[in-house]
């Protein structure tokens, strides 16, 4: 895929900073949004290229879709996990069997396998360690599955299905 233009980039990392801008404010005030909208455009000077390669062709509705369904999927299974492991400290009778498995990803994007990595890691209950190539080493207080194909299912299948279709 060819490197997008200047503008292109731009554009995209204004877009990016503003949503991101909304979603930390968690605000719709006029006054909030016309700071936001300003910052970021005056941030996107000297972070687009950083930002992004392609531009706004990241932005396609399939890839918004998926994002918006796996947003609060992930919060979900997120709260699941808190529960999870707020009960295992609460009830010392919970099992747990910690160890350390290997979860195979088929992303080819970097920022596909750090998206991975990263919902991995900030659910409780899993830590990831380290990505190398197509594997994740990750850190699970209670082994359901230690075979390669098992914890892949559990861990970064749920995940996974969803970051295929937003970073492909």
């Amino acid at each position: 895929m060819e490197k997008a233009g200047k503008f292109n980039r731009y554009i995209f990392a204004v877009i990016v900073l503003y949503v991101s801008w909304i979603l930390l404010t968690a605000t719709f005030r006029k006054d909030e949004l016309i700071v936001g909208l300003i910052v970021s455009l005056l941030v996107a000077i000297g972070t687009y290229d950083y930002l992004s390669e392609y531009g706004l062709r990241h932005l396609y509705p399939k890839r918004l879709w998926y994002l918006a369904i796996y947003i609060p999927y992930y919060l979900w299974e997120m709260i699941l996990a808190n529960f999870d492991m707020a009960y295992r400290v609460l009830a010392p009778s919970m099992p747990i069997k910690p160890g350390i498995v290997e979860v195979h990803t088929d992303l080819k994007t970097d920022t596909g396998k750090l998206a991975l990595a990263n919902s991995i890691t900030l659910t409780p209950g899993t830590l990831t360690m380290d990505v190398k190539d197509d594997t994740l080493l990750v850190h699970w207080i209670y082994v359901k599955e230690e075979t390669v194909e098992g914890a892949t299912r559990e861990i970064g299948g749920r995940f996974e299905k969803f970051l295929k279709e937003i970073f492909g």
